[in-house]
C-alpha cells in the first residue's frame, strides 16, 4: 500500500494543527507556509476531516482551524482512514467478490493479516507522539562553556 499525496498531506495539516492545540485556532494560509503545502490543496482536505469530527472551524477576525480533540486522541488510523478509503493490502481483503479464488484462497487470509497489522501500526501513533518525535528531532543543543 502507498500512501497518496492526500493522505501525506492530511497527516501533515493534522500533526501542525496539534503542534498549536493549545493555542488559538489557525488560519490555513499559515500551515500551507509552514508545510510547504499548497493552501489550495489544504482546503481539499478540510471538508473529509471536518465531517469526521478531527477538526473545527471558527469564525471570525481571530478564526482558522483547531484540532476537535486532543493530539492524544486523534490517531494516524483515524486520519488515514477519512482520507484513504478503504486501506487493505489486496482489493480481495475488503473485496471478496473481485476474486473467484477468494472463498479458499491462503493468500487472501495472509494479505487480510497484514492489512491488519497495518492497521494497528497505524493506530499505536497519536498526534502526541508525532508532535513528540518532531519535537526531540528540531530540538537545537546547545552547549556551555
Amino acid at each position: 500500500m502507498k500512501l497518496s499525496t492526500k493522505g501525506r498531506y492530511g497527516v501533515r495539516l493534522m500533526a501542525d494543527l496539534g503542534l498549536y492545540f493549545e493555542q488559538s485556532p489557525i488560519l490555513l494560509k499559515d500551515i500551507a507556509a509552514r508545510q510547504d503545502i499548497s493552501e489550495k490543496y489544504l482546503w481539499q482536505l478540510i471538508p473529509p476531516l471536518k465531517s469526521a469530527g478531527l477538526i473545527i472551524s471558527v469564525r471570525g477576525a481571530h478564526g482558522g482551524y483547531k484540532l476537535a480533540k486532543s493530539p492524544s486522541q486523534i490517531t494516524l488510523k483515524d486520519i488515514v482512514l477519512v482520507l484513504e478509503k478503504p486501506i487493505c493490502f489486496a482489493e480481495c481483503v475488503n473485496a471478496p467478490s473481485l476474486c473467484g479464488r477468494s472463498g479458499n484462497c491462503i493468500f487472501r487470509e495472509i494479505w487480510g493479516e497484514i492489512t491488519q497489522n497495518m492497521l494497528s501500526t497505524l493506530e499505536s501513533f497519536t498526534l502526541e507522539k508525532i508532535i513528540e518525535k518532531h519535537q526531540r528531532k528540531t530540538k537545537v543543543a546547545t552547549y556551555h562553556i
